[in-house]
């Protein structure tokens, strides 16, 4: 009992840190706006500035949902490939979605002079950017989901993911190789990350793509612990193991292929924020870690965010480095600290 009331405190104490830290994200950038303000403005009251009103909810509230959509999303996927394949090291993007989001947008925009299509002017939205990657992430999705029906050993779907990355990047390296200077620019920059740019349909599609995964995660939460003493021990208890890989490996993909395809690849959050999480609450119980990590994620994304604006100022840092500048320590600390969590 005295566990689950620590739980539901540290939980509590999340979901605070997660309200303060969004203020704060709202409150900073080129232009700063004082709190009172800024709570004025979320609740519909008048500002003292007008421009003030037009900063925070036509480009700061829908970045802010979107870093705690992104956030949320590709910290429960890098739980779920933790534990299915049961591997501190597996992130959201081992199974190659990522790749074949980052190749559908290649083709797009590196691609468009080597195939001699004409239409330049689409591959550079971010609209355009996000069906070629939704398309890419799909493919991937189908042809890893035929894998996964022809083999029955989780290892070698984690195998094939990762042949599938090697695969993308072998193209479009080449697609690059042909490329002009202006189109490897726009490509690169889409493959730094964003969180800005989206309207709120946008967010809208983002938010209900992520809403389906996090459903489809719901009916899988106990045969994940079981999971987690091997695929054997799962069987003896009655799981029915490749329904719950195959669900496992849909909502991921959707989580992952959605967010890459509207943020770009965003790195480390995946990875990291599950083990951060393991750290702070001491279990391995999925009921209790999914809503933590999902929370978890939101705050770091946010963090992250406002650190990439660099307040005060009219720059802005590709997000996909910060998440990396983040990231990066915290899986070396874990390798050489060597702690014990159980997966």
């Amino acid at each position: 009992m005295s566990n689950v009331k620590s739980y539901k405190i540290t939980f509590l104490i999340l979901l605070l840190a997660l309200v303060i830290v969004a203020l704060i994200n709202l409150s900073l950038g080129s232009v700063k706006i004082p709190l009172k303000q800024l709570l004025a403005i979320l609740l519909n009251k008048p500002a003292i500035k007008e421009s003030w009103e037009i900063i925070v909810l036509n480009y700061r509230l829908p970045k802010a949902i979107t870093a705690i959509i992104v956030g949320s999303g590709l910290s429960i996927s890098g739980l779920l490939m933790q534990t299915l394949f049961r591997n501190p090291l597996a992130g959201p993007f081992v199974l190659g979605i990522s790749s074949g989001a980052s190749l559908g947008v290649a083709i797009l925009v590196l691609g468009v002079s080597f195939l001699g299509i004409h239409f330049n002017s689409f591959a550079f939205t971010s609209l355009g950017q996000a069906i070629a990657a939704s398309i890419g992430s799909f493919l991937v999705l189908l042809a890893v989901m035929v894998a996964a029906l022809k083999v029955r050993n989780t290892m070698s779907i984690l195998i094939i993911g990762l042949m599938f990355g090697s695969l993308t990047a072998a193209i479009i390296s080449v697609l690059a190789y042909f490329s002009s200077a202006n189109q490897l620019q726009q490509y690169l920059f889409w493959s730094f990350g964003s969180l800005g740019n989206l309207s709120w349909n946008e967010i809208t599609i983002l938010f209900s793509v992520f809403l389906i995964g996090i459903t489809l995660v719901t009916f899988i939460i106990k045969p994940l612990n079981s999971l987690l003493l091997g695929e054997n021990y799962a069987k003896s208890m009655g799981v029915h193991v490749v329904k719950t890989r195959n669900l496992t490996l849909i909502a991921t993909s959707l989580l992952t292929g959605v967010i890459t395809a509207f943020s770009g690849p965003i790195a480390f959050i995946g990875l990291a924020v599950p083990h951060l999480t393991k750290l702070l609450f001491h279990t391995s119980n999925h009921k209790i870690l999914i809503p933590a990590v999902a929370v978890s994620g939101a705050i770091i994304m946010l963090v992250c965010d406002s650190i990439s604006q660099l307040p005060n100022t009219a720059y802005t840092l590709p997000i996909n480095a910060i998440t990396s500048l983040f990231g990066a320590p915290i899986v070396i600390w874990l390798l050489i600290r060597k702690r014990k969590i159980n997966y």
